[in-house]
């Protein structure tokens, strides 16, 4: 059995694609996936599955979630090893920066192309910064996420991809869980 993070995009945000995390816990045991666990309202769900193939899995879980609550929610998946890695991989010291830097993660569905990055990596700017690492972008924020060009949604246009973000605090604590 492998633990799994599903990382799900865009619901209980500004009030739009509105789940409970208890009814989204119970799409998730009818899909016959194991030790059902969520975090937070935004859509991170830990849990077990024999599953190794991830595409098909993020595809079973979106038809789930299609299927019962009626709209479509991308998911975007990390195995345990994965997250610890993506954790280990964090390019930034964090240590001693001001308290108005944060940190945050952008999970990419898929690798992005050469192309995409260069186009990405072509609009840094000196407000905030972001390090490209396969099928992660470590965004580090000076002032505000909501202020910062490189949104979400910015990454996702320029990187051809589905991507959802968390902070860090959020990633460390999906770890953790992880872990139990």
């Amino acid at each position: 059995m492998q633990t799994y993070i599903a990382l799900l995009r865009g619901i209980n945000v500004a009030g739009q694609k509105k789940i409970k995390m208890d009814a989204l816990k119970s799409v998730f045991e009818h899909l016959n996936l194991l030790n059902v666990r969520t975090y937070i309202q935004s859509g991170n769900v830990l849990f077990e599955s024999g599953e190794t193939d991830d595409a098909a899995l993020a595809d079973q879980i979106e038809r789930g979630i299609a299927e019962a609550f009626g709209f479509q929610v991308p998911v975007v998946l990390r195995t345990a090893e994965q997250l610890t890695d993506v954790v280990r991989r964090n390019p930034y010291e964090l240590d001693g920066r001001p308290e108005t830097d944060s940190l945050y993660v952008t999970f990419l569905q898929t690798i992005p192309s050469e192309e995409s990055v260069a186009s990405c990596l072509a609009l840094r700017n000196e407000i905030d910064e972001f390090i490209i690492d396969g099928r992660e972008v470590y965004v580090l924020i000076h002032k505000s996420y909501g202020e910062s060009k490189f949104s979400n949604n910015f990454m996702e246009k320029k990187l051809k991809t589905v991507a959802t973000t968390r902070n860090w605090e959020t990633v460390n604590k999906l770890l953790g869980m992880s872990e139990q």
